[in-house]
């Protein structure tokens, strides 16, 4: 069993913020893969689907992002998930908005969505996949405000229109992933170089 997982808030107040861009993602997921639900369970919203023959459950915890871990453990412990098997898609303020990057392991860089899901699965299994969907800093837009309220802020209408490219990004590199291509998957995603341009 395959387990992707959507970081974001439950409520209709929270649908378009930029903290949401996971449940976003798996919402984009849902519909590409046709996907069957939503079901709930363990304090989440889920969706069955098929993956290169491989069960998979799309999974939006509604448990509030900082306890995400939550929600995701008992479908973790119940289908005997090892690390690999679990993708989590979370938004990432050191990257430009709609920037993608794929990590496996590492330490949750003050995430609390990742704080939880680490101390929830246990620190022998902190090895799983994630899927880094770039936000951008307040700070390089010359924003004075808070980081909470910049990440609970709406997405902006110019970054809409971006959304589907990003999330096509992510299903093709969650699929590299699946079939053990994780290098291929940040190869091709990460850092790609701009065209050359006329002088």
């Amino acid at each position: 069993m395959k387990i992707v997982v959507g970081l974001g808030n439950p409520g209709q107040k929270y649908e378009t913020t930029r903290h949401n861009i996971g449940f976003l993602c798996i919402d984009y997921l849902v519909d590409a893969w046709k996907a069957n639900g939503p079901f709930t369970k363990h304090q989440g919203e889920y969706w069955q689907t098929s993956i290169q023959g491989e069960p998979v459950i799309l999974l939006k915890p509604q448990t509030f992002m900082n306890l995400s871990g939550r929600s995701l453990a008992p479908f973790f412990q119940f289908y005997k998930c090892k690390p690999e098997d679990v993708i989590v898609l979370h938004d990432e303020l050191d990257f430009e908005p709609n920037e993608i990057r794929f990590k496996t392991g590492g330490s949750h860089g003050g995430h609390n969505g990742l704080r939880s899901i680490d101390e929830c699965l246990g620190s022998e299994n902190t090895a799983y996949h994630r899927v880094r969907l770039g936000i951008g800093h307040p700070r390089n837009f010359n924003l004075k405000m808070d980081v909470a309220d910049y990440v609970l802020g709406k997405i902006p209408d110019q970054e809409w229109a971006e959304l589907e490219d990003l999330f096509k990004k992510a299903r093709e590199g969650i699929e590299l992933i699946f079939s053990g291509k994780i290098k291929e998957a940040m190869n091709k995603f990460h850092g790609r170089p701009k065209p050359p341009q006329d002088k």
